[in-house]
């Protein structure tokens, strides 16, 4: 994927979305008042895919705005991952991201539940699902990329990169990503010792 040129046309206040919900929380803690700013957002599911005709993780890259405001790139390596906002189960949900993100058709029952964990808990503390799913390029069954003009390229990092990559400062990673890798290793790690 080229190079994509950002232009911010505005920053606006958010006043109504389908996605998050600005509140203030008033509560008394120890018997005094206290007021704390949050965002009411849906929980997520993320997925790990590990490639294993290439040895490789498959991770998405895309545009997030609110890094954009800190680095002036705004490009992120990510999870494929998505919000619960469907009646369908998490592992359903996971399936639909993992086939519309990455081309990936993967079985239903080949996705493994990992853990669960809260995210943005300063601000926001939405509930994230994470899986674990194998693939290989028989499952291919298009270029992923996202849909509704998301702009999400697919990217393949070998294994024996991963632990580099991760501890790459100048790389805009996420902590599930961190987190699911350290799993991955650790996991890996535990089947050498059997």
């Amino acid at each position: 994927m080229n190079k994509k040129i950002i232009e911010v046309l505005s920053i606006e206040d958010c006043e109504n979305s389908d996605y998050i919900k600005p509140k203030s929380m008033i509560y008394l803690q120890n018997g005094i008042e206290k007021r704390w700013d949050l965002v009411d957002t849906h929980n997520s599911v993320a997925i790990l895919i590990y490639h294993k005709e290439f040895d490789s993780f498959v991770f998405v890259k895309q545009f997030r705005p609110s890094i954009y405001l800190k680095n002036s790139d705004g490009f992120t390596y990510e999870l494929c991952a998505g919000i619960v906002d469907k009646d369908k189960s998490l592992k359903e949900i996971a399936y639909e991201e993992v086939l519309e993100e990455t081309g990936y058709d993967v079985p239903l029952d080949a996705l493994e539940k990992i853990s669960s964990f809260y995210t943005a808990v300063g601000f926001a503390g939405g509930r994230q699902r994470l899986y674990y799913v194998e693939v290989d390029e028989g499952m291919k069954v298009s270029d992923g990329g996202g849909v509704d003009y998301e702009e999400i390229e697919v990217i393949y990092l070998k294994r024996d990169k991963a632990k580099e990559f991760m501890f790459d400062e100048s790389i805009a990673t996420t902590s599930g990503l961190m987190f699911a890798l350290m799993w991955f290793f650790e996991r890996e790690a535990s089947a050498l010792k059997v």
